[in-house]
């Protein structure tokens, strides 16, 4: 099945662009947007918003925390409510990240045996995971503080299924996903002030697969971090 839908990061990107072209146009004079620039936060939680549907729900962490983070900004920028008043509530993004964590874990599993999903979790310190199952299909991955790491090397596609899906969240960590070199492999990760990237070395062969089958989708959230996928 392909997998064609826009990416999330390409998403946050365009939102990025818009309103550099916005500040531009001001801060040169050029045309007057400063009316404007009051509804930049909603471009963000619209991105949240997106992240959030096109996985399915099965991405919660980042998206979440993007879209409440947003909408308090916005309510500031309009004036609905005092800076200050609302910093008091702060916490309530810890209880978000939790609940989401929480549901994260909860969620159903998929049909099949315990060995076709696995999951990490990393809290200033590292884990290893090994997929073993050929009919492997899900995992999810979090490190906050620390290191997560799937192999995925030992896992066999058959032609036509669907693909493998890795739900990756790294706040101040990293997550590495260890596939073969020759899977097609498609990012869909929101990061915000961190990194999401390919790094398996690609022979030119290998690219003229990218608009086949998709083996593996990884989507998360990564900030002050990075999720990369390496053979």
């Amino acid at each position: 099945m392909n997998y064609r839908r826009l990416s999330t990061q390409a998403l946050l990107g365009a939102a990025i662009v818009l309103v550099g072209v916005v500040l531009l146009l001001q801060t040169t004079n050029l045309y007057d947007l400063g009316g404007l620039l009051r509804y930049v936060p909603t471009l963000f939680v619209l991105v949240g918003v997106y992240a959030l549907v096109a996985s399915g729900f099965r991405n919660v962490v980042g998206p979440v925390l993007v879209i409440v983070v947003a909408s308090a900004w916005q309510a500031v920028a309009l004036d609905l409510v005092d800076g200050a008043t609302l910093f008091d509530f702060w916490p309530v993004l810890l209880i978000l990240f939790g609940l989401s964590l929480v549901l994260g874990r909860v969620r159903p599993r998929p049909t099949g045996t315990e060995s076709d999903r696995l999951s990490g979790f990393a809290l200033f310190g590292g884990v290893e995971r090994r997929a073993l199952s050929t009919a492997f299909r899900e995992a999810d991955l979090t490190a906050l503080f620390g290191g997560a790491t799937l192999d995925l090397r030992d896992v066999a596609r058959e032609p036509g299924t669907e693909p493998i899906r890795v739900s990756a969240t790294a706040l101040f960590g990293g997550v590495e996903i260890i596939a073969p070199r020759e899977w097609n492999v498609k990012l869909d990760v929101l990061p915000i002030f961190g990194a999401a990237e390919d790094s398996r070395l690609r022979a030119e062969r290998d690219r003229e697969r990218e608009s086949d089958t998709v083996d593996l989708v990884v989507d998360g959230f990564v900030a002050f971090g990075g999720v990369e996928v390496k053979d």
